[in-house]
């Protein structure tokens, strides 16, 4: 039978059953979605109209995530899905699509966060220490300059101080995996952060309430 998006099918609008005269068309085809899934990478190309390709992501588990207020990005790994606006069956299932809300890995940020300002990226924790024996590294007086310079500007957020403890960063996905075969996204920062903490402290209350 296939998926079918063309509307021949359906009885009209005063419910009478429609006369079949027609053949399926090509462009009028629908696929199954890609339920796009935490795992080891599997992605398969789709021939689309045109002769172009799509790239069907089955599994996924990196994306690239940028960090807008430092203007980095770096390629995580993802952890799991925390919220999605239209379904929690998608979180449930921990299903990637454009729009949820996830968590990343923060490694790589915490990395470059400390080799660019030099110092750690929260109050409580440390540097990566220096490997025993080996001296630590002596900063012309130049690259000393702009690292001070660097760390006056070298705030942070405590909303993403605390998760940067933790180790895991809330991100959106942007990409479409199904489409583009990637799950990438941004850090959540600011209002937008706060809207969807909240947005989870409800729902955890709720279930709380129902068991």
């Amino acid at each position: 039978m296939g998926i079918s998006r063309s509307s021949r099918h359906k009885r009209s609008e005063t419910g009478a059953q429609r006369a079949h005269y027609r053949k399926k068309r090509k462009f009028e085809l629908g696929r199954q979605p890609a339920n796009t899934k935490l795992g080891a990478k599997r992605i398969h190309t789709v021939r689309v109209r045109g002769g172009n390709l799509k790239y069907r992501a089955l599994r996924l588990e990196t994306g690239n995530f940028a960090w807008g207020s430092e203007h980095v990005t770096r390629k995580t790994r993802l952890i799991g899905v925390v919220y999605n606006a239209s379904n929690n069956e998608l979180v449930r299932t921990n299903t990637l699509v454009k729009s949820a809300i996830i968590q990343v890995d923060a490694a790589p940020f915490r990395q470059w966060y400390e080799t660019h300002y030099g110092q750690p990226v929260t109050k409580k924790g440390k540097t990566t220490a220096p490997a025993e024996g080996s001296e630590p590294v002596k900063l012309s007086h130049h690259a000393q300059r702009n690292l001070d310079e660097k760390k006056k500007d070298a705030k942070i957020d405590p909303l993403l101080e605390s998760q940067f403890a933790a180790g895991r960063l809330y991100a959106a996905i942007s990409s479409r995996p199904g489409q583009s075969g990637r799950a990438d996204g941004y850090i959540l920062e600011g209002k937008e952060l706060e809207f969807y903490l909240r947005k989870l402290r409800t729902g955890k209350q709720k279930h709380a309430g129902h068991a």
